[in-house]
């Protein structure tokens, strides 16, 4: 038996997100079916985390185990031919036995995009959030600062969240201006269940001139929910990159 670890690209518009779901279609799905016909045997797929239905991945990470003597190269090119045109492997390379996406996964970054001018995106509409007013980038990069570091994020965890602690480590939140686009790029240990969004959402009411950015760290400080702001729309958050030792 044999370990394989993949690095997916993925468009996640028509996905009910990376984990297999009993009412939709999710990436994790056609990822083991393909799989399956290749090494002809039922293989189960485990990702380094999930995504949200219509979330993207540049780098999503997986392992599968197989009997197989194709190699890497054979199963990349085999597997690519099987995926719709919105699931790409881009590596693939053979680990230890001992390897688990998952829990060998040391820190992970995160892209939310906003589009900020007085028109949308024909082309990027499902890669972006697109708000029409102005928004205040200087008060959204005070509102982002409080956030770094180690700290309790209740207040910006979704609902049904199955984790057993709300305590994650925020290495980094930058704000980046590309022409019209803000993206914020958050680089952390771990994020819970719609964190980012929902970070993106409270400081989007910064931006907005809706709160004040010090209100944010009496948000954070709060561990309430409803004191954050809205959860942002799926369509602008990508998972960039994944690192292991």
């Amino acid at each position: 038996m044999r370990k394989f670890k993949l690095t997916l690209e993925y468009d996640g518009s028509n996905y009910h997100g990376w984990q297999v779901q009993p009412n939709g279609l999710a990436v994790q799905e056609v990822v083991e079916k393909a799989v399956e016909i290749i090494v002809q045997t039922r293989t189960h797929i485990m990702g380094a985390g999930r995504t949200d239905a219509g979330v993207h991945a540049k780098a999503q990470v997986a392992h599968f185990s197989a009997d197989t003597r194709m190699s890497p190269v054979e199963i990349q090119k085999a597997l690519n031919s099987l995926f719709p045109r919105d699931i790409v492997v881009a590596h693939i390379e053979e680990v230890s036995e001992d390897f688990d996406s998952r829990y060998f996964a040391k820190k992970k970054i995160y892209r939310y995009s906003i589009l900020n001018r007085d028109y949308p995106s024909a082309l990027g509409w499902n890669r972006c959030w697109f708000i029409q007013s102005p928004l205040d980038w200087e008060a959204m990069e005070r509102a982002s600062a409080c956030l770094i570091g180690r700290h309790d994020f209740s207040s910006f965890r979704g609902a049904n969240s199955d984790t057993k602690t709300s305590v994650r480590e925020l290495y980094r939140l930058d704000l980046i201006r590309e022409g019209d686009f803000i993206h914020l790029e958050f680089e952390g240990g771990g994020f819970l269940k719609y964190m980012v969004r929902i970070i993106v959402g409270t400081l989007v009411l910064v931006g907005k001139g809706k709160l004040a950015a010090e209100e944010v760290v009496k948000i954070l400080e709060s561990c309430d929910r409803q004191n954050a702001g809205p959860t942002a729309p799926p369509q602008g958050l990508c998972l960039i990159k994944i690192f292991y030792d």
